[in-house]
């Protein structure tokens, strides 16, 4: 699934490719992906005429804006975006056409069919899920170490079960908790009430980088993932610890070790990241 770094760079590629240009009608092929409202028919009516002003991002949702609608839409396990000329080939599991006026369509792709689009008015979409649930945004200039501890600090389950739940923490993500974990030297069975305040800092320190450096490498291509223009990312050649199971640890030469952590897959270095003698399930 793309995570907070790969939909950033699918937001900032959208913002080149498509602002601006004016929606002459949508087709609509698989309605399921269509949320809200849920006649396909209403929701290509109400899109007609429309032009995109900008797209930005919450957690791993796109905010599409256009001049008095926002479209939100959740790529889930491999949808994407691409900009082709009306001409082109359609590519099999093209669900969504916004077919514009100057003969080019934005096509939403979606070979495991999960993603989500919902349509609203402006303001309406940060009252109403699924943006109203999101949590914390670690790359907003906002973020920061006191709210981080607020949001998590007590919980007694265990940390990468928190750091994935968007309630708390958005995007990160199953790649990037394991990263930020590892570079942090916590173990993620720990509880986030039994972290130190030190620990506290490095994982908010590694999460923020973590993220950055994924960003500019245009996020992770683990598996399908490429941005708007059809790039992969490169963000999966400098992975530390994920992806590297049996493989000497880059750290201290330990062989990476990889377990199941609230039914995710989770790369632990055994010394890097000790164990702790006891945890709260």
């Amino acid at each position: 699934m793309p995570e907070l770094p790969e939909v950033e760079t699918v937001k900032r590629t959208l913002n080149q490719l498509i602002i601006g240009k004016q929606i002459e009608r949508v087709t609509v092929s698989l309605p399921r992906i269509i949320q809200r409202p849920q006649d396909t028919l209403m929701f290509a009516a109400l899109l007609a005429g429309h032009t995109f002003q900008r797209v930005e991002r919450r957690g791993k949702f796109l905010r599409m804006t256009l001049d008095g609608l926002v479209l939100v839409s959740h790529l889930r396990m491999e949808g994407r975006y691409g900009l082709y000329k009306r001409d082109e080939p359609l590519e099999k599991h093209t669900h969504v056409i916004f077919h514009f006026t100057d003969g080019t369509e934005l096509r939403y792709k979606d070979v495991r069919q999960f993603g989500t689009m919902h349509l609203f008015e402006p303001g309406e979409e940060l009252k109403e899920p699924p943006l109203s649930k999101l949590g914390l945004e670690p790359l907003d200039a906002d973020f920061t170490l006191e709210k981080f501890k607020q949001a998590i600090a007590r919980r007694t389950t265990k940390i990468k079960t928190v750091l994935l739940n968007q309630a708390y923490i958005v995007g990160i993500g199953n790649i990037y908790v394991d990263e930020a974990l590892f570079r942090s030297g916590i173990h993620p069975e720990r509880s986030p009430q039994s972290l130190t305040s030190e620990e506290f800092e490095r994982l908010f320190r590694a999460i923020i980088e973590t993220l950055n450096e994924a960003v500019d490498a245009g996020g992770s291509s683990i598996k399908s993932y490429v941005n708007g223009q059809g790039e992969m990312g490169m963000f999966q050649h400098q992975l530390l610890i994920y992806g590297r199971k049996d493989e000497p640890c880059v750290r201290c030469g330990a062989i990476v070790e990889k377990t199941v952590v609230g039914g995710r897959g989770t790369h632990i270095c055994p010394q890097c990241q000790p164990r702790p003698d006891s945890f709260v399930s």
